[in-house]
C-alpha cells in the first residue's frame, strides 16, 4: 500500500521550528508499505523554520498576526495532487498540526489548547472521502 506520511513523522526537520517529530510506529509502516512523504507548509511555500500559525474558522494564522491561510491551502493541494499522482491510499499525519491535523488541533490563541477541527490538507483529503490517521492511532492494526 502507498501511503501520504507527513514527512516530520519520518525525520524530516521541516516542522515550524526546524525540528522533526519521528515516530517508530510510522518506520515501521516503512517495512511493508510505500511512504510518500510531505510537507504541505513547504509545498505551500513557507520557510523552514517558520513563524508558528493556528487555525482559526477557515483562517490559518501565524503568531505574529500574518495570514497563512493562502500558503496553506496551496500546500494542501499540492500534497492532494502527490497523492492522487502516486495513487496512495490513505494518508497518515501529524496530529494537531494546522495543516495535518485531525479530529483536534490547537484553538488558534497560541496557549496549547486544543479544539474539534482538522488542518487544512486533513480537511480536504477526508472531503474526498480519503481515510487520514494521526500517528497517535498506529497500533500496529490501524493499517
Amino acid at each position: 500500500m502507498r501511503i501520504l506520511i507527513s514527512a516530520c513523522l519520518l525525520g524530516i526537520r521541516c516542522r515550524y521550528d526546524g525540528s522533526s517529530k519521528p515516530c517508530r510506529q510510522v518506520l515501521i509502516l516503512n517495512e511493508k508499505h510505500i511512504l510518500i512523504p510531505v510537507c504541505p507548509e513547504q509545498l505551500g511555500g513557507l520557510a523552514t523554520p517558520r513563524i508558528p500559525c493556528e487555525r482559526i474558522g477557515d483562517k490559518v494564522i501565524a503568531y505574529d498576526g500574518t495570514d497563512c491561510t493562502e500558503a496553506y491551502r496551496t500546500g494542501a493541494e499540492e500534497a492532494l495532487e502527490l497523492y492522487n499522482l502516486m495513487q496512495c491510499e490513505c494518508a497518515v499525519l501529524k496530529a494537531r498540526s494546522p495543516s495535518c491535523g485531525c479530529g483536534k488541533i490547537y484553538d488558534g490563541t497560541f496557549s496549547g489548547t486544543l479544539k474539534d477541527g482538522n488542518g487544512v490538507l486533513a480537511e480536504m483529503l477526508l472531503r474526498k472521502g480519503i481515510r487520514v490517521l494521526t500517528e497517535e492511532e498506529l497500533d500496529g492494526t490501524a493499517i
